[in-house]
């Protein structure tokens, strides 16, 4: 007797969604990253920082205390490049650097009393341009999306 035919489990997906996933995520990736989206959020929170400077301080916001390479790799960009950065964060006195608990080599920046105040004026915009943006979602299309999403990027972290 012939062995049973088992199913490949790497290829269990209808490419065709997995293509239209991966289309779908490009695109959000693509639109999200547009200067155009960093300015009109700078501009309805009403705050005086440079387009390069507030998602750092969005992410030392969200991950800190975090240290230049972390946070270099959690962007995409040169080490070097984000380190000026954070130093231009420091001057501005949105966040503050001090050497890590664990690591005395490295220096991690947090937020200040004057970053959170920026954060939260960002993030209150964030969510007036999303409720423009989403006006005909539902809260149960929303908290399914959120749901889905949180899963994705879970597995996808791992």
């Amino acid at each position: 007797m012939a062995p049973k035919a088992t199913k490949n489990v790497n290829n269990a997906h209808d490419p065709e969604i997995l293509r239209g996933l991966h289309a779908a995520i490009i695109d959000l990736v693509d639109e999200i990253n547009r200067p155009r989206r960093d300015d009109r959020l700078i501009e309805e929170a009403g705050i005086p920082l440079d387009r390069a400077l507030f998602p750092l301080l969005a992410r030392v916001w969200r991950y800190g205390p975090i240290g230049v390479v972390d946070l270099a790799d959690r962007t995409g960009r040169d080490h070097t490049t984000i380190s000026r950065q954070m130093s231009r964060l420091e001057e501005l006195g949105l966040i503050e650097r001090h050497p890590s608990a664990t690591d005395k080599r490295v220096r991690e920046a947090t937020v200040t009393g004057k970053g959170r105040e920026m954060v939260g004026m960002l993030n209150a915009a964030r969510e007036r341009l999303a409720n423009r943006i989403l006006i005909d979602w539902t809260d149960t299309d929303l908290d399914q999306l959120r749901t889905l999403l949180r899963r994705f990027a879970d597995d996808l972290m791992r």
